[in-house]
């Protein structure tokens, strides 16, 4: 199976270039299966109603999110009637939404997404490890779902790292997104899960994480606001991650950073 990953989309750059190119990637490399997660897409800040449903006609099967997911206040009524958006899993109960979901790919295989957000230097949520822990054990890799692939929103890369090994040969992937610089440590873990700490964002590269470089130059050196963040403008470039799942065991046969674009140094896995 197929498997594409799509990392944080920000802004109009972002959604520009994945709304053209994703069409292209799942017909040209037959993907089963894409997640993207659109949590900056509405001007770098939250998610509309009419992002999420361009990014599922371009063919995201799930879309995700992280912090930012109330940024845009409709997203709060909407989520409710969209079980392929998803929010973060440990969020208190209550909140709108689900933190996960059993999805079906185009190959037929039944596909686990789990949504979690890490604690370290993030707001202090349920513990992340104990949720997935929850909704693993009740849809078991092998049993429940074919596939099982983890989107940890955090920003510790220890953090990360942690979770991929704790959960290493229960998950198929498990990446991380929210800091919007792709890592290099992309790679199969001793038990067969696929793993990479961040895989970065889509949207222009010639920025800070995505926003105009101006305003977070002058709050790092004047330590004071002078205006709002804006995402930034410019060429943009997709940043994502490709993993080819085992039909058989659910775990994964091969991983690959993805990168097509503009700016950084472009990437396409050779075993598509």
């Amino acid at each position: 199976m197929r498997l594409l990953i799509l990392g944080d989309v920000v802004g109009r750059a972002g959604r520009e270039i994945v709304l053209r190119e994703l069409p292209r990637l799942r017909e040209e490399y037959d993907i089963d299966f894409a997640i993207v997660n659109g949590e900056n897409s509405a001007g770098g800040f939250g998610i509309t109603e009419d992002i999420f449903n361009h990014l599922r006609d371009a063919g995201a099967d799930v879309v995700t999110t992280g912090n930012h997911v109330w940024d845009q206040r409709e997203a709060l009524v909407f989520i409710e009637r969209e079980p392929n958006l998803l929010r973060p899993l440990n969020f208190p109960k209550g909140t709108p939404g689900k933190g996960a979901g059993l999805f079906t790919a185009k190959n037929g295989a039944r596909v686990l997404v789990i949504n979690a957000m890490g604690r370290i230097y993030m707001d202090p949520l349920d513990d992340p490890f104990a949720a997935i822990d929850d909704e693993l054990a009740v849809c078991a890799l092998g049993d429940v779902c074919d596939v099982a692939v983890v989107d940890f929103h955090a920003e510790a890369t220890s953090e990360k790292q942690a979770t991929g090994h704790y959960f290493d040969g229960r998950a198929s992937c498990i990446f991380g997104t929210h800091t919007h610089v792709p890592t290099a440590d992309h790679q199969i873990l001793p038990s067969g899960t696929a793993f990479m700490s961040d895989v970065g964002m889509c949207g222009d590269y010639d920025s800070i994480i995505g926003m105009e470089k101006a305003e977070p130059i002058s709050r790092f050196l004047r330590k004071i606001p002078t205006a709002r963040f804006s995402a930034a403008k410019g060429a943009a470039t997709i940043s994502g991650l490709a993993v080819e799942v085992n039909d058989k065991s659910g775990l994964a046969d091969k991983v690959a950073p993805l990168r097509i674009g503009a700016r950084l140094e472009p990437c396409l896995p050779d075993f598509w």
